[in-house]
């Protein structure tokens, strides 16, 4: 979400949903599991029944708990972009919203609404809620938050905007995270500070209801539950644009993040503290055996790339991205099609199954990161596959969730450090 700019192939829908298990005591950790569009754990399978607690009369305040059961909770994903499922307030309401590594701020459509987006599922509403807490502007939080302001009653207004101009105005405020457990009982893990947004536009859809930031700063969703699990860490393992919707990866915090065994490899976290978004280095990306360098000529900037689970594509220099796409040509048999005006620009091969290569290895500061077709070509539509990769002239360079997927990711932001690990994420 950092910068999504407008890519060919982010029209098509993921669909992809995650449910969240809490793998043990509390102060373990828990994981986000992605589940298939069609599964019975899906929040669109049996749609009637996903609002149904919303309808009680009555309920009683919860008292902070710990998840020896296994606690879980779901989120969904479409149009390349995950979406996680936090449920707030007292009684809880599931809110979806879009994961975002590039960004902060975690905050929900709320009413009243003016002026915002057109959203599927009902929004928010913090005056039905026994537990929300609205900040006031002298306090500490709100002025750790970029763009804050007083309101005529004196409560902590916000203005937050990202790069695809996408903007959230609304209320800072406190309010009560609830999850599921194996057992079906409540647990309360813990309040977070997030935005109650009354006037929300941009680039979402009706399934978006807000945004999850992931990103560094004080007031992400990161950094609030670290002091839950003892670390500011996380873990992501993304299922492939076109993998069998029934499948399902998975997204951890505190213990349950750990990234290690046969098969990591770790590069430095160079993002200063306390900050988003989540840049590395990286040297070059081979294609096959031959090593194309991120700059022929300039000295190489230290955090010249962000890992963005907020944008599908990778977007990377002009003139890197034109010698890449020179290799690839060089070493794919087929021949590239040049007479669809629906593909403009872009590499794209016809092919009835994935292209068999070549394999492309990213190569960040001191972590080789292998890349299979599965991760770098996806099909816009029937018979075609297409270079997920693209060029911008923004300086802003990113490594998107296409190429992430299939890999077992791991940000600590104490340590300063991002591990990556090939793995199976339908089956971690």
């Amino acid at each position: 979400m950092a910068n999504i700019l407008c890519f060919h192939l982010c029209f098509f829908v993921l669909y992809t949903v995650l449910r969240q298990t809490l793998t043990g005591a509390y102060n373990s950790g828990f994981s986000v599991q992605l589940i298939g569009q069609n599964s019975p754990n899906s929040p669109f399978y049996k749609s009637n029944e996903l609002h149904m607690h919303r309808r009680a009369s009555f309920y009683q305040v919860p008292k902070k708990s710990y998840a020896p059961n296994g606690p879980f909770t779901r989120v969904t994903s479409n149009n390349g972009d995950y979406l996680m499922k936090l449920t707030l307030g007292t009684p809880p309401v599931d809110v979806y919203g879009l994961v975002d590594t590039g960004s902060d701020l975690v905050w929900a459509q709320c009413t009243p609404c003016q002026g915002c987006y057109k959203q599927k599922s009902p929004m928010f509403e913090p005056l039905r809620s026994k537990t929300y807490t609205p900040l006031p502007c002298n306090s500490e939080e709100c002025h750790s938050l970029f763009g804050h302001a007083c309101s005529p009653k004196k409560l902590c207004a916000y203005s937050y905007a990202y790069a695809d101009s996408s903007v959230t105005k609304g209320v800072l405020a406190r309010e009560t995270i609830t999850f599921s457990s194996n057992n079906e009982e409540s647990v309360v893990v813990g309040d977070i500070i997030f935005g109650c947004g009354h006037s929300n536009s941009g680039t979402f859809n009706e399934n978006d209801m807000g945004i999850i930031g992931l990103g560094g700063g004080p007031l992400s969703l990161v950094s609030q539950i670290g002091s839950l699990y003892g670390s500011r860490r996380f873990s992501q393992c993304l299922v492939p644009f076109h993998a069998d919707p029934q499948t399902s990866g998975t997204i951890s915090f505190g213990d349950a993040s750990d990234v290690s065994g046969e098969g990591v490899a770790t590069t430095p976290l160079v993002s200063e503290e306390g900050q988003s978004p989540y840049l590395v280095t990286l040297e070059g990306i081979s294609v096959g055996d031959t090593f194309v360098p991120f700059n022929s000529s300039e000295m190489l900037a230290k955090g010249n790339i962000m890992i963005d689970s907020g944008t599908p594509a990778t977007y990377l220099p002009q003139e890197f991205y034109d010698r890449l796409v020179e290799e690839l040509k060089v070493q794919n048999s087929l021949l590239p099609i040049d007479d669809d005006p629906d593909l403009g620009t872009q590499l794209c091969y016809r092919s009835e199954t994935n292209i068999e290569g070549p394999t492309l290895t990213a190569h960040f500061e001191g972590a080789d990161v292998q890349l299979m077709p599965i991760q770098t070509f996806i099909p816009p539509k029937d018979g075609v596959f297409c270079f997920a990769m693209a060029s911008t002239a923004d300086r802003e360079y990113i490594f998107g969730n296409f190429a992430q997927s299939n890999i077992l990711i791991g940000f600590d932001l104490d340590k300063k450090l991002v591990s990556f690990k090939p793995t199976d994420c339908a089956n971690h």
